[in-house]
């Protein structure tokens, strides 16, 4: 990673001293969004099966999962320290005694240092926030899905939730010690440039300490690609993708830890754009860009005047 970004891998490396690698787990939970609670339909971009491995559908339980990915990644990085990642739906979604069964496990596993748990910001109360909190993971990072603080975006996508929920839930996050990780996405329907912006703004306002870029593309058998077949949709181009980040990363808060920088497709989901399915191409091409243009995280960055929450 570059130096212009405040990077995940350099906040960890300095903070434990060495390399620490998130392992992706499946906990077999489901999401509000696509069990009926809200929608069956999901948000208009999400494949139905989730992202993530599907290794519960698979029969394994959460510490053999844990254990295939941990060898792999001892042998191919040479590292020693893990986080692991609750990454398939959402995963603070359900009772309390799941969560509590699911993160008991989690803490018995060998070698961890902490937890991400990707969730929505409507899957997350006081008595969920108490829960993780009392494990005391030395590192934990509730990574919930804004996409867009734009309200008629939100409800174009199908997402379920506004963004005074976010917001809120941020807060209550935020209270409890643990840290939030915003996704977000660039180039939804409908969205300009300046829209992006804007809900990067509106996160610099909150006390977030993590973010996540994707770029929007089109899988399989979402009612996005249906949208995509009919040609009422157009994903960026990689130009204007990069165009975007690289204003993002200017105006971004400087203490926010950038965790990811564009999506990654799983094999044989990608339907547009092509471009989407090369990870390490957009990234040379993205720091080529950034170096070339004297961009780093927070150069334009201006505290607002609703700003003043001292986060940490």
């Amino acid at each position: 990673m570059t130096q212009s970004l405040f990077s995940l891998n350099n906040y960890l490396r300095t903070k434990f001293g060495q390399r620490i690698q998130k392992i992706p787990l499946d906990a077999g939970f489901s999401c509000p969004n696509r069990d009926g609670t809200i929608s069956t339909q999901g948000c208009i971009f999400c494949n139905p099966h989730g992202s993530g491995t599907n290794f519960a559908k698979q029969g394994l339980s959460l510490t053999e999962q844990y254990l295939w990915w941990m060898n792999k990644f001892k042998k191919k990085y040479k590292c020693n320290l893990f986080l692991a990642y609750l990454q398939s739906y959402s995963n603070t979604y359900g009772p309390l005694k799941k969560i509590q069964k699911v993160l008991t496990e989690i803490k018995k596993l060998p070698n961890l240092i902490g937890l991400c748990l990707g969730t929505r910001p409507d899957c997350l109360d006081k008595q969920k926030l108490e829960l993780i909190q009392s494990f005391n993971f030395p590192e934990v990072w509730l990574e919930i899905g804004l996409q867009s603080a734009h309200d008629k975006t939100l409800i174009k996508i199908n997402r379920g939730h506004d963004s005074k929920c976010f917001a809120h839930t941020v807060q209550l996050v935020n209270a409890y010690g643990l840290k939030t990780c915003a996704h977000v996405i660039a180039g939804l329907p409908g969205e300009t440039k300046q829209d992006f912006i804007y809900t990067i703004k509106f996160l610099n306002d909150l006390p977030i300490y993590g973010i996540k870029f994707h770029n929007i593309y089109v899988c399989k058998d979402t009612m996005l690609a249906k949208y995509w077949q009919q040609g009422k949709f157009n994903p960026l181009s990689l130009e204007e993708y990069l165009e975007w980040i690289s204003e993002a990363i200017q105006i971004l808060r400087p203490d926010i830890v950038i965790h990811r920088l564009n999506g990654d497709p799983a094999p044989n989901e990608l339907l547009a754009p092509a471009w989407a399915k090369n990870k390490q191409q957009i990234l040379n091409q993205l720091f080529l860009r950034l170096k070339n243009k004297n961009v780093y995280q927070g150069k334009d960055y201006r505290p607002s005047r609703s700003e003043g929450l001292d986060p940490k």
